[in-house]
C-alpha cells in the first residue's frame, strides 16, 4: 500500500471507560513570565520630547533615552516599584547611553525598555549592557552600530529578557556587527520572538552563560554560525527557532573558548545540558548542527533542509580551548578545570550526546559535499590540562531515529579526521553499523510542504509518516567531572510538543513539525442516548473518526471533522453496549 493511498497517521483506540492520562511537562513555562510588577512609567519621544519634562506621560515625554535611564537609581537594588521606559515610535539616534550599566531590578521591580508602537517602530543604535539585573528589552529595533561592535552585548548581567526585538547587524548592507546578540558571563538570559542577522561572526554568541532559553526566534545572514552556546554555557532550551543563511553552520552546542572567560564551576565542557528541539535549520554552508565539547546535549525533533553544502550535515567533534592570563588560568587549573595557559587546541571531549528524531532533507540537486556525519576520533590532550587521556568525542553518543535524505544511496556516513574517526566498531553506543541500523538513510524521501517559501511541515502523503520516531532515554547523571562539580541539570529528554506547540501524543514522525499526526481520543463520557469523545489533534487538518464494537476489525465511519481548536467533542448517538474509537489523519 502506498503512502498516497493510506491514512498518514498512527491512531489510538480507546474503550468507553478509558480516561485521559496526564503528561509530565519538563519544558515549562515556554516563555518567560514577567508577572504583574509595580512600575513607574518614563516616556521618551525623540521628536517632540524635552528632557525638562516630567516624563510621566506621552504628552510630557523626555527627549532622550539617556535622560530616562538617568532617572533609574544606579547601583541600588530597586524596591517598591520598578521602571518602564516607553519609547515613542521614531529614530532614537541622539542621547542614547553609550554604556547601559548597574541598574539592579528584581522580579517584582524590573527595569523595562519597551517600544510604545509595533515591533520595528523604534530604531536605535547598539546597546552595550554591563552588570544589570532584571532588565527586559521589548519591541526594540537595533539598526546601526560601529563596525566591530555587537548589536546587543550583555556582560555580567542576570535575568535579562530580549523579547520581540530586531537586531540588524548590517551597516547598511555589509556585516558591521561582530555578533548581532552577544552575552558573556551572564545568568538567566531569555531570548524570545526575536530576529538577529547581519554579523561577520555569529548572529548569536553566548560565552559562559548559564540558565535560560531561546525560543521562537530567527538567526540568519551570518558569516560564521547562526548561533552557538559555548565557554561553559549551561542549562539552555533552544526551541522552535529558525537558523539559516549561515556560512559555517546553523547551531552548535560548544565551540572554542579562551579559558580566562569561563565561570566556575562550569570549567570543563564547552556546553552543558542543552536541549535543542523543534527547530528548523536551512541553507547553511559547512554543517547544519554541531556539538563541540558538550555534556548532556540533546538535539531532537529538528528539521534540516539544504544543510551542509560544503561538507556534512551533522558533526560531533572536540571543542577547543586556549589560555592567555597566567593568573586566571593557573587558578582555574588548580581548581580542576580543563586547560591552562597555552595555544588553541581541539581537545575538549563530548559525553552523553543524543541526536535523535531529526529530519535531514537535501533534495535532488543539492547534497552535502562529502558525508552525512563527521565524528571526531580520540586525541591526546596537552599535559597538565586535567583532561582525561584519550579525550573522546563520542562517549555515549546516540544517533538514532533520524530520517536522512542526502546525496546518492552509497554516500558515506562518516568522515575521516586526520587519519582517524570516531564511532569506531568498538563503540557500544555509536558506530557505523549502528548508525545504519538505527536511522533511515536514503531510503525514504521526506518531502516538505514548501520549504523554499518557509513551510517546513511534512507533506501528509510523503515518506515522513512511515518513519516513526524513537523514545529518547534520559541522561543517567552522576558522571560529571569534579572538581569543581557543576549542577546536574535536567536529565529528562522527553519532547512533549512539536514546533507549533501541539502535544506529541505518540511516537509521531521525526522532524520539528508533527504535520497533524499527533492525535489522541480521550475524555469519553456516555449517557443512555449518546457517547461523547474528545478528539485532540492539530488545527488546520482533517481527521476521520471511526467506531468499532468488535475489535480488531469492523471499523466504520463516524464523522470527518476539521478541528476548530486543539480539541473537539465528537458525538456518537448510536446505542452501543461498548465501543472503541480511533482518529486518523486524512491526506
Amino acid at each position: 500500500m502506498t503512502n498516497a493511498s493510506r491514512f498518514a497517521s498512527v491512531f489510538l483506540c480507546l474503550w468507553m471507560a478509558l480516561l485521559c492520562r496526564g503528561r509530565a511537562q519538563t519544558t515549562e513555562p515556554f516563555c518567560y513570565d514577567i508577572g504583574s510588577p509595580v512600575l513607574s512609567n518614563i516616556w521618551v519621544d525623540a521628536v517632540s520630547g524635552n528632557d525638562g519634562n516630567s516624563g510621566n506621560s506621552s504628552n510630557e515625554a523626555l527627549l532622550t533615552i539617556t535622560a530616562a535611564w538617568g532617572r533609574i537609581p544606579s547601583s541600588t537594588l530597586l524596591t517598591g516599584r520598578g521602571f518602564r521606559i516607553w519609547l515613542n515610535p521614531g529614530v532614537h539616534s541622539n542621547g542614547v547611553p553609550s554604556y547601559w550599566q548597574q541598574r539592579y531590578g528584581t522580579s517584582s521591580c524590573p527595569v523595562i525598555v519597551q517600544a510604545a508602537g509595533p515591533v520595528g517602530s523604534v530604531r536605535m543604535p547598539d546597546m552595550n549592557i554591563y552588570d544589570c539585573r532584571y532588565l527586559y528589552l521589548v519591541g526594540l529595533r537595533i539598526d546601526w552600530m560601529e563596525y566591530g561592535s555587537d548589536g546587543i552585548h550583555l556582560e555580567q548581567c542576570r535575568n535579562v529578557l530580549i523579547r520581540d526585538c530586531q537586531v540588524n547587524g548590517n551597516n547598511p548592507t555589509n556585516h558591521a556587527a561582530q555578533e548581532a546578540i552577544k552575552a558573556n558571563q551572564c545568568k538567566y538570559v531569555y531570548v524570545e520572538l526575536t530576529e538577529a542577522w547581519g554579523a561577520y561572526d555569529n548572529a548569536l554568541d553566548f560565552v559562559g552563560v548559564q540558565y535560560g532559553h531561546i525560543v521562537r526566534s530567527r538567526f540568519h545572514d551570518a558569516a560564521e554560525w547562526g548561533a552557538y552556546l559555548k565557554g561553559g554555557s549551561a542549562q539552555f532550551r533552544v526551541e522552535a527557532c529558525e537558523f539559516y543563511d549561515a556560512r559555517t553552520g546553523g547551531f552548535a552546542a560548544g565551540q572554542g573558548t579562551t579559558f580566562d572567560y569561563m565561570v566556575s564551576p562550569w570549567l570543563h565542557y564547552e556546553a552543558y545540558d542543552i536541549k535543542f528541539i523543534n527547530n528548523v535549520i536551512h541553507h547553511t554552508g559547512t554543517v547544519g548542527l554541531g556539538v563541540h565539547g558538550g555534556y548532556n546535549i540533546l538535539m531532537a525533533y529538528n528539521t534540516l533542509y539544504k544543510a551542509g553544502t560544503n561538507d556534512h550535515a551533522i558533526e560531533v567533534t572536540h571543542g577547543s580551548r586556549q589560555g592567555v592570563s597566567a593568573a586566571i588560568c593557573t587558578n582555574y587549573n588548580a581548581a580542576g578545570g580543563w586547560g591552562t595557559v597555552g595555544p588553541d587546541t581541539e581537545c575538549i571531549p563530548n559525553r552523553n550526546v543524543s541526536i535523535c528524531n531529526n529530519i535531514v532533507y537535501n533534495p535532488a540537486g543539492f547534497r552535502s559535499q562529502y558525508q552525512h556525519f563527521t565524528i571526531g576520533g580520540d586525541v591526546v590532550p596537552p599535559v597538565g590540562w586535567n583532561i582525561p587521556n584519550p579525550s573522546r568525542a563520542d562517549t555515549n553518543l546516540w544517533i538514532e531515529g533520524n530520517l536522512i535524505w542526502n546525496g546518492p544511496p552509497d554516500m558515506t556516513n562518516l568522515s575521516i579526521l586526520g587519519g582517524s574517526a570516531g564511532a569506531q566498531p568498538g563503540n557500544p553506543t555509536c558506530n557505523e553499523a549502528l548508525i545504519v541500523a538505527r536511522n533511515r538513510i536514503n531510503q525514504v524521501e521526506p518531502r516538505l510542504v514548501n520549504p523554499e517559501a518557509g513551510d517546513f511541515r511534512p507533506v501528509i502523503t510523503g515518506g515522513v509518516f512511515g518513519a516513526n520516531a524513537v523514545a529518547i532515554a534520559a541522561f543517567a547523571g552522576g558522571d560529571r567531572p569534579t572538581p569543581p562539580l557543576a549542577p546536574a541539570g535536567n536529565l529528562t529528554n522527553v519532547v512533549s510538543r512539536g514546533r507549533e506547540g501541539y502535544t506529541r501524543y505518540r511516537l509521531v514522525p521525526p522532524g520539528a513539525s508533527t504535520g497533524g499526526s499527533s492525535i489522541e481520543m480521550s475524555g469519553i463520557t456516555r449517557t443512555d442516548t449518546v457517547a461523547r469523545v474528545i478528539l485532540c489533534g492539530e488545527t488546520g487538518y482533517s481527521y476521520r473518526v471511526e467506531v468499532s464494537t468488535n475489535l480488531p476489525g469492523g471499523w466504520g465511519l463516524l464523522v470527518v471533522t476539521n478541528l476548530p481548536a486543539v480539541s473537539n467533542v465528537v458525538g456518537d448517538a448510536a446505542v452501543r453496549s461498548r465501543a472503541f474509537y480511533r482518529a486518523r489523519l486524512l491526506p
